[in-house]
């Protein structure tokens, strides 16, 4: 009997033992929401760029955002920069709330003034990706902001995949938004 009531007690152990082990497991494995700052859209300029405000403080003070890891199409290239900066605005919505989420290099020095650079979020979903994702942006990492480089390439693989947006087989881009600003300067 002694055996019997031994066994049980080392089973409970282990029991308990198991179910700890098990719900570290599944808080490892839940997504960590990204860390940034709340801000409200002013103004989007083209499926890259937008204009925020932060209300922190006591100074409220507009902002120019370039989004990170894409590269989306821009002045004259369209139909693809007209599209690309209207889905932007659409995934924004109506009460223009976003979280950016910096990455290394927080800003660059752009023609003399500073462009802040970011991961754009909405609730739950890096808006940079689904641009990606849905053909309106090209995957474009720079060192040292790649954070979230594999999942911008894998968007774009998708879309490659499927034909979409700029991808279309029957209509695709033929330069890249990079080749086509060179282009235009030239």
């Amino acid at each position: 009997m002694g055996d019997c009531n031994r066994i049980q007690r080392i089973g409970k152990r282990l029991m308990g033992w198991s179910v700890i082990g098990y719900m570290l497991m599944l808080m490892g494995c839940q997504a960590t929401l990204p860390q940034g700052q709340q801000v409200s859209v002013t103004q989007v300029i083209s499926g890259q760029t937008l204009e925020v405000l932060d209300r922190a403080g006591q100074n409220p003070r507009a902002e120019r955002v370039r989004l990170l890891g894409i590269d989306a199409p821009t002045g004259s290239q369209e139909p693809w920069s007209t599209r690309a900066t209207e889905r932007l605005i659409e995934l924004i919505g109506d009460d223009r709330t976003v979280l950016l989420e910096s990455d290394i290099q927080p800003t660059r020095d752009s023609n003399g003034s500073q462009l802040r650079l970011a991961y754009l979020w909405r609730e739950d979903r890096l808006l940079n990706e689904v641009l990606v994702e849905e053909g309106y942006a090209l995957a474009r990492s720079s060192a040292p902001n790649t954070k979230y480089e594999q999942r911008l390439t894998h968007a774009q693989e998708k879309a490659r995949l499927t034909g979409a947006g700029i991808w279309n087989p029957t209509h695709p881009m033929t330069q890249t938004p990079q080749e086509f600003r060179r282009s235009s300067q030239e």
